[in-house]
């Protein structure tokens, strides 16, 4: 059974069709990725799969379950950290289990444990300002597994970051998907960063799925699969349906 299944989704706004019969697929401890151009209708069909918007027609479940247009079952990174700046991490990592109704000691210790496995130990009495960036983008993704620890949607959540930051945090994600067992839908503009994480890459173009794409190469890739000729073959095939 796939862990998320979006079916036949088709959305419009004020006459203008952004979203047209859209189906896509996460299976268990996969990275998907959903890439395109702007404004082809990622942002749209994240908000439907979180159950922020209900489409026109079409279905989400998440395993087996019909979600659709309910909100709070499935977690939703955006492209900032979004981290509140009055609260230390802790705090902010346990948010989502304080407005579950969890007592604040108890979220407390419940986020804590898990601050190793996100490599944030020693950072629980901080505030994000003393945070660098890839720090923060750990904090913000822990606070995103606590509120749904079975699928996240990530909206472009490494853009903000430098080069070298990103690769680094790269690998810490695949690492730290593949123990905890996450199951990531995830938007990027960027081709490199798709084919680098991704096990299956989806076009979207003009509201609707252009090709399917699946990465055959093991992860984590190598460090210098972006420079072999089968990295570039993936670039080709992609840059031919955008």
């Amino acid at each position: 059974m796939e862990k998320l299944e979006v079916r036949n989704v088709s959305m419009s706004f004020d006459g203008r069709k952004v979203l047209d019969n859209v189906s896509i697929t996460l299976r268990a401890g996969e990275l998907v990725c959903l890439l395109g151009v702007s404004g082809g209708g990622k942002t749209t069909l994240f908000n439907i799969i979180s159950g922020l918007l209900v489409p026109d027609q079409g279905q989400v479940f998440l395993d087996g379950e019909d979600v659709t247009g309910k909100p709070g079952r499935i977690s939703y990174m955006l492209q900032k950290d979004l981290l509140l700046p009055y609260r230390t991490i802790e705090d902010n990592v346990a948010l989502p289990l304080l407005l579950r109704g969890v007592p604040k000691k108890q979220a407390r210790k419940q986020a804590v444990e898990l601050f190793d496995e996100f490599g944030l130990e020693g950072t629980e009495t901080l505030w994000p300002a003393q945070l660098s960036g890839g720090m923060r983008q750990r904090a913000a993704l822990l606070r995103t597994y606590l509120f749904s620890q079975n699928v996240a949607l990530l909206d472009e959540p490494f853009s903000a970051l430098d080069t070298l930051t990103k690769a680094s945090v790269h690998r810490w994600y695949l690492d730290v998907m593949q123990r905890i067992k996450l199951s990531t839908l995830f938007i990027t503009h960027d081709i490199d960063e798709a084919i680098l994480l991704s096990d299956r890459v989806y076009l979207l173009t003009n509201g609707h799925i252009d090709a399917e794409l699946e990465i055959q190469e093991k992860k984590p890739r190598n460090p210098d699969f972006n420079l072999t000729p089968e990295f570039l073959a993936y670039k080709k095939q992609i840059l031919s349906h955008l």
